[in-house]
């Protein structure tokens, strides 16, 4: 697993860098590949901003919240990136069962 961060206006800090490091790691268990991770947090005003951006099996998961808390926003992006995730290994999971089951069909009929 591979993360790299980038700080926009933002002090860099190893406790934001191990968290988020963290929560990533959770999403590893849902890929078969090794995954790698860009992460750019920045603050607007009193808004921090959390983008990410997961490559994993040939795909590409992407996310970004803004709240008042970065450890919040950082929590809130990754529950979209996981349900994205989640999503596309249902989404693989259907269209592996409908194309088993039209494969099976030999295209002869019974006379």
């Amino acid at each position: 697993m591979e993360v790299s961060f980038t700080f926009r206006q933002v002090e860099p800090s190893e406790g934001v860098k191990n968290y988020a490091r963290e929560k990533i790691a959770k999403l590893q268990k849902f890929l078969r590949s090794p995954l790698t991770a860009d992460v750019v947090l920045s603050m607007e005003r009193h808004l921090h901003t959390v983008e990410v951006m997961v490559h994993g099996d040939g795909n590409r998961f992407a996310g970004s919240h803004h709240s008042e808390d970065m450890y919040a926003s950082i929590d809130l992006v990754i529950d979209k990136i996981d349900r994205q995730i989640r999503d596309d290994k249902e989404a693989n999971a259907d269209r592996r069962k409908q194309t088993g089951g039209v494969s099976q069909m030999s295209g002869k009929t019974e006379r």
